[in-house]
């Protein structure tokens, strides 16, 4: 096990909200402690969101609430980005239709975009991210826009957001519903493209940022193609199966179970022939004569470790697929 925590390697942190420092209204537990310990290591911290339902300076004032550290520009989110990408595809004064929330209306508006009612109103383009408020009215109004011609922005696709009460849809199931409509996908602005990553790492002037998140599709996806080292934290929507399961370009450097092990010396992965061990678990993958794979893991479903050598091995067995695998899984006491 390596004796330095696991932070030690890294100049900042990059924090997904949802799942990561709270769920619905609440926070997570340890995740306020775990954020005001970064200070004193000294390494940055900024929060990149695909939730375009809140502006900054509302997300920022509800981190502080919960007590967690957050200045406003400390806030990157996809709603920032999506502002963004209308700006570079449409000159200031086209008319955008907002299939949104007010603070998404905001972003679009202050970047010289006039905002419109409807489609009647002949909109260049139609932007959509996150509104609780969001009915059938509006996707219906965006359809009609978009099959009209305008240019469709989504902020986010995330299927789903956890809540206080569970998990619940994201605004990737409304952009769903319109993408049946109109018959083709929109441009994404925020989580997975690099750019709202980027554009994070760039404020705090960071070189080595480890980006912390829940989600495999999006926040670790984007992590990875931002080329930052990524870290699952297991307490919102994705498990370490899922992570063992995942395509190669969702696969985090890290599995954590919480915010708290970012001050923890992260355990050694390590290789011996085709047996990997971590920790007291172990794991290694076989092909039966029918081409079955299966990984057989020593150890305890609750433990992480289990899940990180179980990952290593499979892994090491399936190093670049687009698709999400399945292998069997056999756990035992000690590896036959």
């Amino acid at each position: 096990m390596r004796a330095s925590p696991l932070i030690s390697g890294f100049d900042a942190v990059l924090a997904d909200l949802d799942g990561v420092v709270y769920a619905g209204p609440a926070a997570i537990p340890g995740a306020v402690e775990a954020l005001n310990k970064l200070a004193d290591v000294n390494v940055k911290l900024a929060y990149v969101t695909n939730n375009a339902s809140r502006t900054p300076a509302k997300i920022a004032a509800h981190l502080r609430e919960l007590g967690a550290p957050a200045d406003d520009d400390q806030v990157v989110s996809s709603a920032q980005a999506g502002a963004a990408l209308l700006a570079q595809k449409l000159p200031q004064g086209s008319k955008v239709l907002v299939t949104g929330s007010t603070a998404l209306a905001q972003e679009v508006q202050a970047l010289g975009m006039a905002v419109v009612d409807g489609a009647a109103d002949a909109p260049d383009a139609v932007i959509q991210g996150f509104d609780p408020e969001l009915g059938w009215r509006d996707l219906a109004e965006a359809t009609f826009a978009i099959k009209g011609g305008a240019l469709w922005i989504a902020t986010n696709t995330d299927m789903t957001i956890p809540q206080d009460r569970g998990i619940a849809p994201g605004n990737g199931t409304l952009v769903a519903a319109v993408r049946t409509a109109v018959g083709h996908d929109p441009l994404v602005a925020g989580k997975p493209e690099a750019p709202l990553f980027h554009t994070a790492a760039s404020r705090l002037g960071a070189k080595a940022p480890l980006v912390v998140g829940d989600r495999l599709d999006t926040d670790i996806l984007g992590g990875n193609n931002a080329g930052m080292a990524t870290a699952l934290v297991l307490t919102g929507v994705d498990s370490a199966e899922a992570a063992l399961r995942s395509c190669t370009a969702q696969r985090p450097t890290f599995i954590i179970d919480s915010m708290a092990q970012l001050f923890t010396a992260y355990p050694d992965v390590t290789f011996d022939g085709g047996t990997v061990t971590c920790g007291a678990a172990a794991a290694r993958t076989t092909t039966d004569s029918t081409g079955e794979q299966t990984v057989h893991i020593a150890g305890n479903p609750e433990d992480s470790d289990s899940w990180r050598a179980a990952c290593a091995a499979w892994w090491a067995a399936v190093p670049d697929t687009d698709q999400a695998t399945a292998p069997g899984l056999v756990w035992h006491t000690e590896l036959p």
